[in-house]
């Protein structure tokens, strides 16, 4: 036998998603940063505060959602920018060619008082968040998903919304459509009298983007639950299920039927949901079960290690349908990935990664425990706001 497991593996395929450059100016602790990358996975180990998340949070920010710490976007700059402009920009290969990809605050934004993010794919200006999920689709662990399952149903959606990105682009459109009209349904309510129709079609948007925004994780969950069901290697098989008011209605009516219902039942609670100055149901309440595949137990009544493993099986799932779905798997982007994993549970992961043949992105401060990942990834050494190849 080899002494590197991991000898007689595959790389990332020819056609897979990998960062091929990185560039940051005013990120986080950066000042300037320029890193060019094979397709392989990227290894970067340093002290804590060094700046290894930053790396991390910069490429989470080139794919739907907030990033992977949710930052407003006046936070993401470097304290000593002036005046707190910043950029990620990154080159990307992909089964359809190379793309190029940015995003930035918008200094016009900062003008206006509406803080928001500048997009640019391959040179041009896009307001879309869909049209990112179309190009890049990543997906996360970080160490605060330790506590997933033991804290509320917010984390857990937003985990379950994220990787639905990639089965769905557009889900990261219509929860923003939910949003906006739901925030805007409440500051009429809170306000006093409405027009009557005004809070009509804002409950129509809600209704229409809520019941596709529970089809799609009705859906996604159907086909995950069907892939992480089996445990491979130590990781145990998963049993999931998606709890709310839209994603059980789906389970026995038609969505046309469901969205009359909502809508509905949306104007019947404009008094209490005045009173409570929130919609007090719909979607952005809803949850995913998650229970341990041999055992039946819930996540939550698992040990920490149990749990760790819990998440892996579940992004390495979804990591699989992405590769059948889409032609290629997803970014990975592991923070501190090694913590609560086992030798066992830690050698199985990478492999695991090799065999999708995904460009994974990851954390730790001893680069001893990534040591069987010489020769098959590349490794940096960050220190201070800057990142130093590895022999």
């Amino acid at each position: 036998m080899s002494a590197n497991p991991l000898a007689a593996m595959p790389s990332a395929t020819t056609d897979s998603l990998a960062v091929r450059r990185l560039q940051l100016t005013d990120f986080r602790n950066y000042a300037t940063l320029r890193l060019s990358f094979e397709a392989t996975s990227v290894v970067l180990t340093g002290p804590n505060g060094a700046g290894k998340t930053n790396l991390l949070e910069a490429l989470s920010l080139l794919v739907p959602g907030r990033g992977l710490r949710r930052a407003r976007i006046a936070a993401l700059a470097r304290q000593e920018a002036q005046p707190g402009l910043w950029a990620v920009a990154v080159g990307v290969r992909t089964p359809a060619g190379a793309v190029e990809v940015g995003v930035g605050r918008d200094p016009k934004g900062m003008e206006g008082g509406r803080d928001r993010r500048l997009l640019r794919i391959n040179g041009r200006d896009s307001r879309s968040q869909a049209a990112l999920g179309e190009v890049l689709h990543a997906t996360w662990l970080t160490p605060e998903m330790d506590r997933l399952f033991l804290e509320g149903p917010s984390g857990r959606r937003r985990f379950l919304d994220r990787l639905a990105f990639g089965f769905e682009p557009a889900h990261a459109t219509r929860l923003a459509d939910y949003g906006r009209a739901m925030r805007e349904r409440s500051r009429l309510l809170q306000e006093g009298p409405a027009d009557p129709g005004w809070l009509d079609a804002l409950e129509e948007t809600m209704a229409e983007s809520g019941v596709a925004i529970a089809e799609t994780r009705r859906a996604y969950v159907r086909h995950l639950g069907k892939a992480v069901a089996e445990a491979t290697g130590p990781f145990p098989g998963v049993a999931l299920e998606t709890e709310g008011l839209l994603e059980a209605g789906l389970a026995t009516e038609t969505p046309a039927a469901m969205l009359a219902r909502y809508r509905s039942r949306l104007a019947d609670l404009r008094r209490r949901d005045a009173e409570a100055g929130l919609a007090t149901e719909g979607p952005h309440r809803s949850d995913l079960a998650v229970r341990h595949g041999t055992k039946g137990m819930p996540a939550a009544d698992c040990s920490t290690g149990e749990q760790k493993a819990l998440l892996i099986a579940i992004l390495l799932a979804d990591a699989r349908l992405q590769r059948v779905a889409r032609g290629t798997p997803p970014l990975l982007l592991l923070d501190e990935v090694t913590a609560h994993l086992d030798s066992a549970r830690r050698q199985a992961l990478f492999e695991a990664i090799e065999t999708l043949g995904a460009q994974a992105w990851m954390t730790g401060t001893e680069a001893a425990l990534f040591q069987s990942l010489k020769g098959r990834a590349q490794f940096f050494r960050v220190l201070d706001g800057a990142a130093v190849a590895e022999a």
